[in-house]
């Protein structure tokens, strides 16, 4: 399992990010603590407190997702 930060400055940010990892067939959870989404789904993310940085894990080894996700890692 890979674990990253990510953060969002606009919805528009946040769009993007579900479009990337919507391609990929990996599990992606979005959260902070106890709260945790799923991270290809907009709703899920949208009701996160989006004004911290929060931890994205995934199941994969493919560098390519950490590359395309580059823009999003705090």
């Amino acid at each position: 399992m890979q674990q990253v930060n990510v953060k969002f400055n606009s919805v528009n940010q946040i769009r993007q990010f579900v479009d990337i990892i919507d391609k990929f067939d990996s599990t992606f959870d979005l959260g902070e603590g106890r709260r945790t989404v799923d991270a290809k789904s907009i709703l899920g993310v949208m009701a996160l407190d989006l004004t911290r940085p929060l931890r994205l894990r995934y199941d994969s080894e493919d560098a390519a997702i950490r590359e395309k996700l580059a823009p999003f890692i705090y």
